[in-house]
């Protein structure tokens, strides 16, 4: 059994094995990267280590998040080379990731071994980055690729 923390982008119920995220955070000032890829939201210090922002919404495909009072960032365990400026990568492997998202659910069980093909009717952007969905409780589990997410092509 695998637990999973969840959380929505628009409708969506997506999730992240929990042993790939560090914390959760509300968020709070995020400075813009100028020229960086869309999907960057930004930058925000974190207790004095420098996280990059990613719009889970748009990296998806979709317009970018308005801030509210329900918004939260994820922060990753993973690193990745993060801002693309001019086409280059700026930054290193050991580059803090969050990801912006709409609100944040519970942590669910369920057997990742489960999990189903991500349905066709996807666009391109969502078929990418999406590696499973799940059948819970709390309904269907849309499971994110982190490190297709975080890479920068």
């Amino acid at each position: 059994m695998s637990q999973f923390a969840t959380f929505r982008v628009g409708e969506r119920l997506f999730g992240l094995d929990i042993l790939g995220v560090r914390e959760i955070i509300r968020v709070f000032n995020i400075t813009a990267v100028p020229r960086a890829d869309t999907h960057i939201r930004g930058l925000i210090n974190l207790r004095g280590q420098i996280v990059t922002i990613l719009d889970l919404s748009v990296r998806l495909g979709h317009e970018p998040a308005p801030i509210r009072d329900s918004s939260h960032i994820v922060i990753l365990k993973h690193a990745a080379n993060t801002i693309q400026v001019n086409g280059h990568s700026q930054g290193g492997t050991s580059d803090l990731m969050g990801l912006l998202v709409d609100a944040i659910g519970d942590v669910v069980e369920a057997e990742a071994a489960l999990a189903e093909a991500p349905p066709a009717n996807l666009t391109d952007a969502e078929e990418r980055f999406l590696s499973g969905v799940l059948k819970t409780d709390a309904g269907l589990l849309v499971l994110l690729n982190v490190q297709e997410l975080l890479s920068s092509g």
